[in-house]
């Protein structure tokens, strides 16, 4: 009787591994995630970053999950832009980062508003928010001090989140093969 009981846990334990090890891209929202991040240059980062965000965790559909993209990357712009206008007070040369950063937070508030209605003008919105970011990588590329090298790390993230917004807004597009995907 012991060894039936013994038996029988293993089993039940086995099953329960089985169904904890099912891999993320089986579960049915992982089509929306797997739609931005195929167009995203670090896929990798793009289903980590998606995946453990709660606003992007489980999208219910591909528009709202691009909206949370471009939520999260509006919220790391406004973030840095204010470490940079801070930063600014001790440091005039932040004013033209400032200045980068507040064009981003800009550009991305346009996007997402014409997310729905035009994500081919909402995807230009955000690539030219790349360019902005090369322009502040030039400028501070050959700083050392602790701010830079913290705004380096944050453009970096910025570039990196700016890239699954891309994504995003090209997911949703309307003349792409994702029109089935949303809802």
């Amino acid at each position: 009787m012991a060894k039936f009981s013994v038996l029988s846990t293993f089993a039940a334990a086995a099953i329960t591994l089985q169904l904890l090890l099912v891999p993320a891209s089986a579960s049915p929202h992982m089509k929306y995630v797997d739609a931005i991040c195929d167009r995203s240059h670090d896929q990798d980062y793009c289903v980590k970053t998606l995946t453990t965000n709660p606003p992007t965790a489980a999208p219910i559909g591909l528009n709202p999950l691009a909206e949370a993209v471009m939520a999260l990357t509006i919220a790391h712009a406004e973030k840095t832009a204010a470490f940079v206008a801070e930063t600014g007070k001790t440091d005039p040369t932040f004013t033209e980062y400032h200045k980068a950063y507040l064009t981003v937070v800009a550009d991305l508030k346009s996007a997402n508003v014409k997310l729905k209605e035009s994500p081919d003008t909402a995807h230009y919105d955000v690539r030219s928010s790349t360019d902005q970011m090369k322009r502040v990588e030039g400028l501070v590329a050959s700083k050392n001090d602790q701010a830079s090298t913290t705004l380096k790390e944050m453009t970096v993230q910025m570039e990196k989140l700016l890239d699954l917004a891309a994504s995003a807004a090209d997911a949703v597009d309307d003349d792409d093969e994702n029109i089935h995907r949303r809802v």
